[in-house]
């Protein structure tokens, strides 16, 4: 079952207008998100500035809630682990919230409850321009089973700790992060050609991320190859 969502016109707008509306949008994907998973399917969602190079559904099997990838540009080894990565400086992961599997489990449910009230907490403002990711990460935080060993060496205070990965709210839900070499953040594969020749014929879904504007992501596409449009149009 494929579900697609289109953004509005909205390139006559004042730019604040523009980032409120792209907030307004994007804010609904947890409801969409949850109403699909309540069905009873397994859903998976992307961006569509991304450009499949293979099929995905290979790493997506086992029988975890969540999948999704990493948003950091430092590489991984081939090897890495797939739990959810200790969080960065401001208390919080840095997961993309632009593409996600789930599976129709009571944990995923409650990953897209936990980001929907999320949101409800962190309103768009003409002074805080938020976005739907950092509420993301922060209900996959709250949500998720962690390896705590990582506090040791200060990258969270003990405040903050007590607050994310309190016991009532870890261990609820099974989260699995994605193969970096398959799933590359734009930041990486764009800006690091010497890391692309090395995982060269792993790639499976690249994000053209880390790069704003229409016309620019469509250059970048076409300067990397990656722009399959054209061969595959069908002229009316």
């Amino acid at each position: 079952m494929l579900f697609l969502f289109r953004l509005p016109r909205m390139l006559k707008l004042p730019i604040s207008s523009v980032l409120r509306g792209f907030f307004n949008f994007t804010s609904r994907r947890p409801s969409h998100l949850l109403y699909i998973l309540e069905l009873g399917y397994s859903v998976m969602y992307n961006d569509v500035d991304m450009v499949w190079m293979a099929d995905p559904f290979p790493y997506l099997e086992g029988d975890h809630d969540v999948y999704f990838t990493d948003d950091m540009t430092a590489v991984k080894p081939l090897n890495h682990f797939h739990d959810l990565p200790p969080p960065g400086k401001k208390g919080r992961t840095h997961i993309c919230s632009c593409m996600i599997y789930m599976r129709p489990t009571d944990g995923a449910k409650l990953v897209m409850k936990k980001w929907i009230e999320e949101l409800q907490d962190q309103p768009w403002s003409n002074v805080k321009k938020s976005n739907d990711q950092p509420a993301f990460n922060w209900a996959l935080n709250r949500t998720a089973a962690q390896d705590t060993s990582f506090l040791f060496f200060g990258t969270i205070s003990q405040v903050a700790y007590k607050e994310v990965f309190s016991p009532s709210t870890t261990g609820m839900v099974d989260l699995y992060l994605l193969p970096q070499a398959a799933f590359p953040t734009g930041g990486l594969y764009f800006k690091n050609q010497t890391w692309v020749q090395e995982t060269k014929g792993l790639h499976v879904i690249i994000h053209n991320n880390y790069i704003t504007g229409f016309e620019k992501k469509i250059k970048c596409f076409r300067d990397f190859g990656l722009w399959f449009v054209d061969d595959y149009a069908v002229l009316e």
